[in-house]
Order: C-alpha cells, then structure tokens, then sequence
C-alpha cells in the first residue's frame, strides 16, 4: 500500500488537479435519495464545500466525513454549503450518510465523472485488489461498475463565482484538510 501511495505522488496526478484560481465546471448528481442536485444550485446560495472520498469502506474517509459534520454549523455560519462525492452506489451513499450520521448531501459520482474534471481519477493497482478483497472490500460491488477506479481524497472551497479558493489534493489517502483549514478559506471570503 506503501508503495502504491508513492506511485501516486511520482505519477504527479496531485499536480494535475484543479487548482486555487481555477474554475468548477458546472455538474449534476444524484443523492444518496436519488435526487438530483446541480452545482449551479448549491453556488446560488453561496460557497460550497466539495469533499471527494473513496467510499463508506474506507476507515479514513469516514473519519473525515464525522470530522466535517462537525464543523458544519461552522460552515453554514459562513454562508456555505457542504456535499461529499463518491462513486459508490446509492445504497452504499445512503449508508455512509446513515452510518456517519450526516446532514449534508452525499452525492453518487457514477463513473468518477466529476472527479475525472478535477484531475482525480486513478486507477486502484492490480496488486493492490486481492489485498482490499481480503479487508472485505469489493470496489466492483461498491461503485456498480468493473473499473477500479477511484478519486483521491480531496477537499475543496469554491466561491459563488464558481472560483475554487482553496485545494487540498493529497495522494497519501491518510492525509484530509483540517475542518478548521476549510472555515478559514471561508472567512477570507466574507472579508
């Protein structure tokens, strides 16, 4: 897994993400219910927080999601919005924002299609698979599709304009942005 983390950071994909000063194309997604949620609405009401994560099977990103639940009231205060992208189904979304117990909106990205626009997208490496299979991780069963592919970890603050004004993009899947690093971001835009 060591190895696979470093393959990550030499491939330079954290490089070729969306950056600060870069713009969000616009998207639609579906809830962990099913409904559809565009950005164009979320960006209406204000700043909205993205957070991409693996899925409800990994120990680190639900972590993060609690973490962020907590700082949610923070966030709102800000005149932001909160939503956590993932490929997993929606059963599996469901779950996760069941699980975590979330208030926010959970978004199903089939195909990694948004995550894909942010540069995020790789590809879980073959030696890698029997090892998640014997955690009791079945990516195929997760996601409801035979790519193994998966996002990384990362965390995102874009204005109302649609301009991202904060980034964090860490091919290390144990590294997250601190919920106070994301309030921050946001108070700079109310000043």
């Amino acid at each position: 897994m060591d190895k696979a983390t470093e393959d990550l950071v030499k491939s330079g994909i954290a490089d070729r993400s969306l950056k600060v000063g870069d713009r969000v194309s616009e998207f639609t997604l579906t809830n962990a219910i099913g409904k559809e949620i565009t950005l164009r609405s979320l960006l209406a009401e204000g700043p909205v927080v993205i957070s991409f994560y693996r899925g409800q099977w990994c120990p680190y990103c639900n972590l993060e999601l609690r973490a962020l639940q907590k700082a949610l009231p923070e966030i709102i205060a800000n005149g932001a919005s909160l939503v956590a992208i993932s490929p997993q189904t929606p059963d599996n979304s469901l779950s996760t924002a069941e699980k975590n117990e979330l208030t926010f909106e959970v978004l199903r990205d089939v195909g990694n299609k948004v995550a894909r626009e942010f540069g995020l997208v790789f590809t879980l490496p073959e030696e890698l698979r029997p090892i998640y299979e014997g955690f009791g991780v079945d990516l195929l069963a997760h996601n409801g599709d035979k790519t193994f592919e998966l996002p990384l970890p990362a965390t995102y603050v874009v204005a109302a304009d649609g301009k991202v004004i904060s980034a964090f993009v860490d091919p290390d899947y144990t590294k997250r942005l601190e919920p106070e690093e994301i309030v921050a971001a946001l108070g700079e835009i109310q000043s």
